[in-house]
């Protein structure tokens, strides 16, 4: 029996068969672009577009979640079909994630949908760090007693506790700073600035990716970045792609003396770099009443008893697209050494792709001869209801 695993994120979708070697990772969206105005681009078709300059994204996650079912049924057709996975629903078993803190109205709908568009022959619905504490353990003989996941995604970042394997429901912590936050900020600061870039949401989505850090020192870095010339290091040039030339935006090397076209554009990125994904770690920097990722780190230890706390500042696990941020491991390291108890070890484990990191424990789980007991079968909604459905997995 084939189980298709399907971490079904905000900003792009994780999906493929236990058996894959590696996830095929698609935007979670559907995408027009100005210059064909004939087409659609479905997930990861935007790659046949040739001018990605003014792209309209219709998504189907609203705030971290899932409210246009019109927009996630085209994507879903496009990774079970026959471009991508190639399911066959009645002999395949899903392992689908969902955030946390959903609404019951979309657990539900989820659940009709899978069964009764989709037609799956069973599933089992969970939280992504659920999947990525379950594969954090496979790294030693002997599973951890304590592991503290940080879910730093699209929409959210999630601090969540797990003891035994179990997830302390009553410690979960979210702080509304994700992925999309950073972009749409550094969004406005280059059109306040610089050039108006409002309608081009992919370019600098990967300027960010391309350019930005995290600074382990923001006010020493603040204080170069205010230097003139050579002594500014951290400046960069990013030149912007023209879609006939250039496909994709880069940096600029500071030993390339190639003369600059006269309809090449560039972006001067300086504290912009560091600046932006700060917001991570100080919110209130730009008037978010939240915690930063470190505070809300503790927030989530004095809620537990003390006797976990050594247990849980050992196994800090990194998941999500901005543990791909250099120096985001160092600086969590060193806001949360300088805030937790000196008698207390700090360690942090930032694996090779925190993207697909809940995928591959999703891959593990498929293997686990006990998952059989944990899925919902099709039968079982048919006869049980959805209410069922609802009491069968822990997620909420």
């Amino acid at each position: 029996m084939a189980t298709l695993v399907l971490d079904n994120g905000a900003g792009t979708a994780k999906v493929g068969f236990s058996s894959d070697k590696e996830a095929r990772i698609i935007p979670n969206c559907v995408m027009k672009a100005k210059n064909v105005r004939t087409r659609i681009f479905v997930g990861d078709q935007i790659e046949e577009c040739k001018d990605l300059s003014s792209l309209y994204y219709l998504l189907p996650f609203q705030k971290g979640y899932l409210v246009n079912w019109d927009i996630e049924r085209q994507v879903w057709d496009h990774m079970f079909g026959k471009d991508c996975c190639r399911v066959e629903f009645g002999e395949t078993t899903l392992i689908v994630t969902e955030p946390f803190f959903n609404f019951q109205s979309i657990q539900e709908a989820m659940t009709e949908v899978l069964f009764e568009e989709y037609q799956f022959k069973s599933i089992y619905r969970c939280n992504a760090p659920e999947l990525s504490q379950y594969r954090y353990k496979y790294r030693y003989m002997e599973s951890p007693l304590c592991t503290l996941l940080i879910d730093s995604g699209y929409s959210f970042t999630h601090i969540v506790p797990y003891c035994k394997g179990k997830k302390l429901r009553d410690a979960v912590c979210r702080v509304n700073v994700g992925g999309k936050l950073l972009t749409n900020h550094l969004k406005e600061i280059i059109s306040y600035r610089q050039l108006m870039v409002m309608d081009e949401t992919y370019v600098v989505n990967q300027m960010k990716e391309d350019v930005c850090y995290v600074s382990s020192s923001f006010m020493e870095d603040m204080s170069v970045a205010r230097k003139k010339g050579a002594e500014n290091t951290i400046l960069r040039e990013y030149i912007l792609p023209d879609f006939s030339h250039i496909k994709r935006g880069y940096v600029r090397q500071k030993d390339d003396l190639t003369e600059r076209g006269g309809d090449e554009q560039l972006i001067r990125m300086n504290n912009e770099r560091f600046a932006v994904p700060e917001l991570l770690f100080h919110p209130s920097d730009v008037g978010i009443q939240e915690m930063g990722i470190a505070e809300a780190v503790v927030h989530v230890l004095s809620k537990l008893d003390e006797e976990m706390r050594p247990h849980m500042l050992k196994n800090i696990v990194l998941t999500g697209g901005n543990c791909h941020l250099p120096g985001f491991q160092d600086r969590l390291y060193k806001d949360i050494r300088s805030l937790a108890d000196e008698d207390y070890d700090v360690e942090i484990f930032l694996p090779p792709n925190p993207i697909t990191y809940a995928w591959e424990g999703g891959c593990l789980l498929a293997e686990d001869p006990d998952l059989e007991n944990k899925v919902l079968t099709r039968q079982d909604y048919d006869e049980q209801g959805l209410s069922y459905a609802l009491e069968r997995f822990d997620v909420w």
